[in-house]
């Protein structure tokens, strides 16, 4: 019996280390040991629990029976068996081993875990912790008594997968959601459904910009405010402007965006419209990497102009106002003509074509490209007639030859247009090189299937001297990540206290 003891109590050290014990020290108590010893210690294990899977435990009870009667085989079977079986957990109760009734203290209530688990659940939960968890910002300040809570209950969370249910309460207990959470500051500008205020976060002390959509009470949110949320939460790009947060009461529906400095609009008009060409590129290339992102997605922004594209101090440009924008996933699908600002619409959209792809964001960018360049708009037409006007003024009017089934168009035979002859783009473009008028050309094709894309733009030899780590960048780093991308130093002109300069100005952001 007191064999017996001393076995047990080699067992009770081996297990509370997870380790294998001294071979010898082992080796001579089991050799002694006889058949009947061995089943006898094996059915007074009804003070042994073992918690882990069923086939796990009769593998563990077998090994562990089968050594005893093995020299050298207790230690490696138990060391395996941990080592393999990193959740399993032996708890030893008391078991009465002396005749007067007196417990063994190595056979005392003992929890062992693995080390994983025990570290695990003796671990603070932190900030960080709880970050990564819920994918929050990494500068977000948790309340107090939020990160009190989630330590009580924290270590059982960490160990299941989060539900989207119990993702969504947390972020409500956190603030998201709220009103309360974000403080307004100015107005930035209003259009026929939304207001954008200038705001502050609770929650980071960070600057957002709050876009505040009203809601009728017979229609609900606007079909912008729908497709502007439903396509944002899903596209995550260095180039794309982020949303925070969204806050549904019963009067409105506000929008919590990221807010950067200006739009492009303010930038050309604080550099009096001479924008340093280098940064012409590097504004240019940030948003055809935002384009090519949604364009591999099968969204179409659809309403590309200046006052769309923002600016933040450190020059990362990033697209905004989606209210427009579509999930393409036919490319045959018919779409409303009614989209795009005048100024940068194509020509097959003022000539009532329906029929479109991602092609229709491609003379956006040529247009954006050449007021970068220039510092004036370059089809500046107060209606579709005027507009086709000016377009084909400059790159001709349109044949059989340079637009198939032009012939054919009702509304183009229908104006009779004067027969314009193409003029060449450098002589109104002195500042482009040779490559940035060929990149500008290529975008402003009257056929859509004929204009250049994004991706396909982004390896034009005009982006040449920007290297080739610009254009395998992971979608979520800014081109500013790298090293060897620097904007470069604009001449500013002074702030003016016109009214026509303020924030307010803005009336094209976010709405």
């Amino acid at each position: 019996m007191e064999r017996m003891r001393k076995i047990k109590r080699q067992l009770s050290f081996t297990l509370g280390r997870g380790g294998a014990v001294g071979r010898d020290t082992i080796n001579q108590e089991v050799t002694s040991h006889s058949d009947s010893e061995v089943s006898s210690l094996h059915s007074s294990s009804g003070g042994l629990k073992v918690r882990g899977s069923s086939s796990s435990v009769q593998s563990l009870l077998q090994s562990y029976s089968s050594s005893l009667r093995k020299p050298g085989g207790l230690g490696r079977s138990l060391s395996s068996y941990l080592n393999h079986t990193a959740r399993l957990e032996i708890v030893h109760e008391d078991v009465k081993m002396c005749s007067e009734g007196e417990s063994d203290p190595s056979s005392s209530s003992v929890l062992v875990q693995s080390p994983v688990r025990v570290r695990l659940r003796n671990k603070k939960i932190s900030t960080e912790d709880i970050n990564k968890r819920l994918s929050l910002p990494a500068d977000i300040r948790l309340p107090d008594d939020y990160l009190d809570k989630f330590n009580l209950i924290g270590p059982a969370l960490f160990e299941q997968p989060i539900s989207r249910r119990l993702r969504r309460v947390s972020l409500s207990e956190i603030g998201f959601g709220k009103l309360e959470t974000y403080v307004k500051l100015d107005k930035l500008g209003e259009g026929t459904y939304a207001t954008v205020y200038k705001g502050r976060s609770k929650l980071t002390e960070n600057l957002v910009a709050l876009k505040e959509i009203r809601l009728e009470h017979e229609e609900g949110a606007p079909c912008t405010a729908i497709r502007e949320v439903s396509l944002l939460k899903d596209l995550k790009h260095a180039n794309i402007v982020t949303l925070h947060d969204i806050i549904h009461t019963q009067k409105s529906l506000t929008l919590v965006f990221e807010y950067l400095d200006k739009d492009l609009k303010q930038y050309l008009d604080d550099c009096s419209n001479i924008i340093n060409v280098h940064n012409v590129k590097l504004f240019l290339f940030q948003l055809l990497r935002g384009l090519s992102y949604c364009h591999r997605r099968k969204v179409l922004h659809r309403d590309l102009k200046p006052q769309n594209l923002l600016i933040n101090e450190r020059g990362e440009l990033k697209l905004a106002d989606f209210g427009l924008a579509r999930a393409k996933s036919i490319p045959t699908k018919t779409y409303s003509n009614e989209v795009v600002t005048l100024w940068y619409r194509p020509p097959d959209i003022l000539l009532g074509s329906t029929n479109y792809s991602t092609h229709i964001d491609m003379w956006g960018v040529g247009c954006i490209f050449y007021e970068m360049t220039t510092g004036r708009p370059l089809f500046p037409g107060s209606t579709v007639e005027e507009e086709l006007h000016f377009i084909f003024k400059l790159l001709g009017t349109p044949t059989e030859n340079s637009w198939s089934g032009i012939s054919s168009n009702e509304q183009f035979v229908g104006h009779n247009y004067p027969l314009y002859r193409a003029e060449r783009l450098s002589t109104h473009t002195p500042r482009l090189s040779s490559d940035g008028v060929d990149l500008l050309s290529k975008f402003l094709q009257f056929e859509g299937k004929k204009r250049i894309s994004a991706a396909e733009a982004m390896s034009h030899r005009y982006f040449s001297n920007l290297g080739n780590r610009v254009v395998t960048l992971l979608d979520t780093k800014s081109i500013f990540s790298l090293q060897e991308i620097q904007l470069e130093k604009e001449t500013m002109r002074p702030v003016s206290a016109d009214p026509d300069n303020s924030p307010a100005k803005r009336c094209g952001l976010l709405l």
